[in-house]
């Protein structure tokens, strides 16, 4: 009974010990060590903000994009194959695919004013 206290003890001891070390002073410097939380805030967003839309324009969007164009042809040669196989061709899927690729492919262009950027 007294081993498990003494662990319980020495447990919450090391737990203090490590929390107290590895703590670390965070300082909000938004304008001259004034501790603006708001500014320093905004002046992190504004360096971020660049390298955001910089990613998102060459990497995710070029990704749907991609995504999208196989999922289009993909639906297009399965919609012939089934138009051979019964006779009728369904057009509503291909438009589909093919209206939201016009439109991943032509949102870089107006997406930032949407959101602000």
């Amino acid at each position: 009974m007294k081993t498990k206290k003494l662990k319980t003890i020495l447990t919450a001891l090391m737990c203090m010990i490590l929390l107290s070390v590895m703590a670390v002073s965070v300082f909000a410097t938004g304008g001259g060590g004034s501790g603006d939380v708001a500014g320093a805030i905004q002046g992190t967003w504004d360096t971020a903000k660049v390298q955001i839309k910089t990613v998102v324009n060459n990497v995710v969007f070029p990704v749907i994009d991609l995504i999208l164009a196989v999922l289009f042809f993909a639906k297009l040669a399965m919609s012939y194959m089934d138009y051979r196989q019964r006779g009728h061709f369904e057009w509503a899927p291909a438009a589909i695919l093919f209206a939201t690729l016009v439109f991943s492919l032509t949102a870089p262009l107006y997406i930032w004013g949407i959101i602000g950027m």
